[in-house]
């Protein structure tokens, strides 16, 4: 398989009486968890939809805004009688999740995750699923705001999101899994847990720790007396501003995907030296060259402000 199978373009669900999912089980309830509920809600793909939340604020507010018609404290309760269940929490809690809800499973019941680590949960899902019913996927949009509040039906429309199934994973399944992201307005594409991981460890991970290491860079100086934050710009606001993102979140996929980053991380340890090298020896030539080239890479990506709340990079 390639890097990245590209698969049908996002689009409606097949036309149907009957919806996608009889029983839909949202375990996290969160921005993303909360986005699936509406957007299925909102397109009539689901028959129930079911949540399930630690934080009795997230389980009201979700039910107050319409994502789902019951939440529920204990994930074993909401999975109860699902067809689907959606795993949206932090990567750190998903192997532990599944252990919990496998023994109240529906039989043919599929479970898939937002996680943005793909392997551990990928050897999770085979290890603890029976019958190849655990699709690993990862839908690439988010925005720094948590919580059923910040949620949109439309987040994941002309977004992209990434399935990693392997060779025992039910093709069933992961058609159940790939037209319900369809439906709700997702490319959807297909590669190895291995390089998504490889991957997103560049273009996700390593941004959001350089800019956690940036605003820790900040308070230091700013221990000195003078808060610098003061005297920010928006060049500073905008590099940072995945900073904002939740730090529990940060930590698991940081943990999950540990060696990809740290190879990352070496790898922009490197830059900043061969930068460092042309500063000390006021090599102005080279520094230009270096910048212009960055510069016209990031020219390729876009303006990045079609959307001010919306990131492609979760």
């Amino acid at each position: 398989m390639t890097a990245a199978s590209r698969l049908e373009p996002p689009g409606a669900a097949a036309s149907s009486s009957s919806p996608l999912v009889q029983r839909l089980a949202i375990i996290g309830l969160g921005l993303i968890g909360a986005s699936v509920g509406l957007a299925c809600r909102a397109r009539g793909l689901a028959g129930e939809i079911r949540g399930a939340d630690e934080e009795p604020d997230h389980c009201a507010q979700a039910i107050a805004l319409g994502v789902v018609d019951q939440a529920f404290a204990d994930a074993a309760a909401a999975v109860e009688g699902a067809d689907l269940i959606l795993l949206a929490m932090p990567v750190g809690a998903i192997g532990p999740t599944i252990e919990r809800i496998v023994p109240h499973l529906a039989p043919g019941a599929v479970v898939t995750d937002v996680g943005s680590v793909k392997g551990p949960v990928a050897a999770a899902m085979q290890r603890l699923l029976p019958g190849g019913n655990g699709v690993p996927g990862h839908p690439i949009t988010g925005r720094e705001k948590s919580g059923p509040h910040a949620a949109s039906a439309e987040l994941f429309v002309d977004s992209k999101c990434v399935l990693t199934p392997n060779a025992s994973t039910d093709p069933a399944a992961v058609l159940r899994v790939r037209t319900l992201w369809r439906a709700i307005g997702s490319e959807v594409l297909e590669m190895s847990p291995t390089r998504h991981d490889e991957i997103f460890a560049a273009v996700s991970h390593l941004p959001h720790v350089v800019a956690y290491a940036l605003m820790g860079t900040m308070l230091d100086l700013a221990e000195g007396g003078e808060d610098l934050r003061e005297f920010a710009a928006g060049g500073l606001k905008d590099f940072t501003r995945v900073a904002m993102s939740h730090p529990v979140m940060w930590r698991d996929i940081c943990l999950a995907n540990r060696q990809p980053i740290l190879k990352m991380i070496g790898q922009f340890q490197a830059a900043l030296d061969h930068l460092t090298v042309m500063i000390n020896a006021e090599d102005g030539e080279g520094l230009y060259r270096q910048f212009a080239r960055a510069k016209a890479c990031r020219e390729g990506f876009g303006s990045g402000n079609e959307d001010d709340d919306r990131k492609r990079t979760a």
